[in-house]
């Protein structure tokens, strides 16, 4: 792993609910000894990547992300056109959902919704990676991506986060052939018990997959009836997000829910 891509990696160990992170724990999480992480925070500080904070003086991330992300959202308004669409997915199956991007070998999730009606609802972090094999949104990714990709991310071993949690890469192509017939995923508890999720892919001005749109739901609420009516209004919006985006769908896409 070369210079950039460590300094990348201790970025990634950031999230919602550790925002600050010291300097033994940023080693110990990534795997590199405490002299090289500290030689990395401190290019990283000095590019305004990362600030110290507090009497312990840990890390967050810092304002320099406030202006890529300016840039980025005024260039591409992405998550503007997702948050919209997601508002009235959330209306329509009174459930969570949300949006995630291809980034390398994960998903990030780039926003969200919650619907209000349920107390109980499936929660979601700000910029949560995802993974392929265990996903809704990871599996409706792999139906469509280039094969040497695919192979790629069902290289076992395969990570198993759920007693549900499938990690046989020919059980998992098997989904993935369905997928393909009817442009829509589903997962059951294989990663977060209790959570079953539905996605469907979305895609570019050149028909190449770029993430996922999902309805995620605790599974003692998927009934047949809702399961249909989550279907039909994530495959109604996940068809209006894609055009939005100025996408266009591959030829023999399934644009309508099988009867």
């Amino acid at each position: 792993m070369g210079t950039v891509a460590k300094a990348l990696s201790l970025l990634d160990l950031f999230n919602r609910s550790r925002s600050t992170i010291g300097l033994s724990e940023l080693a110990r999480l990534s795997g590199l000894n405490k002299a090289t992480v500290h030689r990395l925070l401190t290019e990283l500080q000095t590019q305004g990547f990362v600030e110290q904070t507090g009497s312990a003086r840990e890390y967050r991330l810092g304002p320099a992300f406030l202006r890529l992300a300016a840039l980025r959202e005024a260039a591409v308004p992405m998550r503007d056109l997702a948050q919209t669409v997601l508002a009235d997915l959330s209306a329509a199956t009174h459930e969570t959902t949300h949006v995630s991007l291809k980034q390398g070998d994960t998903l990030v999730t780039l926003t969200y919704a919650y619907a209000p009606l349920h107390g109980t609802r499936v929660t979601m972090e700000d910029a949560a990676r995802l993974t392929f094999h265990n996903t809704a949104s990871g599996l409706a990714v792999l139906a469509f991506s280039p094969p040497d990709f695919t192979d790629a991310m069902l290289a076992p071993p395969l990570e198993r986060r759920t007693s549900l949690t499938v990690t046989d890469p020919a059980k998992i192509r098997a989904t993935l052939a369905h997928v393909r017939e009817t442009g829509m995923s589903q997962c059951i508890g294989g990663f977060e018990d209790d959570v079953h999720s539905h996605a469907m892919p979305l895609f570019d001005s050149e028909t190449r997959v770029i993430g996922a749109i999902a309805v995620a739901a605790p599974s003692a609420r998927m009934t047949p009836e809702h399961r249909t009516l989550i279907r039909r209004a994530l495959r109604h919006h996940g068809l209006r997000l894609t055009r939005l985006m100025g996408g266009f769908l591959p030829d023999g896409f399934q644009r309508e829910e099988a009867a």
